[in-house]
């Protein structure tokens, strides 16, 4: 996948907006089940948020972000307080629901 770009990041926000997360990150961290279920929703959705419950320190947020979007090939569109706004392009053009600006 190609990297975002910044107007990119901005358009995908903006649609993250109303979402709600379909992911939560609680004391366990960054497990293969957390990789499946992140897997599963950026297929199913392109776009997701994922919120974390417990780890509230700025580096670790940072660090299993990294390894979810290694794990999942998906890109960081944006991070607020708790929350990691995930998109990854869907493979089947007749799936995909989100369009990028060029």
């Amino acid at each position: 996948m190609v990297e975002l770009k910044g107007f990119q990041k901005k358009y995908l926000r903006g649609l993250a907006h109303s979402l709600k997360p379909v992911v939560l990150i609680g004391q366990k961290g960054f497990t293969d089940e957390l990789v499946k279920s992140t897997d599963q929703a950026l297929e199913r959705h392109e776009l997701i948020k994922i919120k974390f419950n417990e780890f509230k320190e700025k580096e670790q947020k940072a660090e299993i972000t990294e390894m979810i979007c290694k794990a999942t090939k998906a890109e960081v569109a944006g991070a607020i307080g708790h929350m990691v706004i995930l998109y990854r392009e869907q493979k089947a053009p007749d799936k995909k629901k989100i369009v990028l600006p060029e």
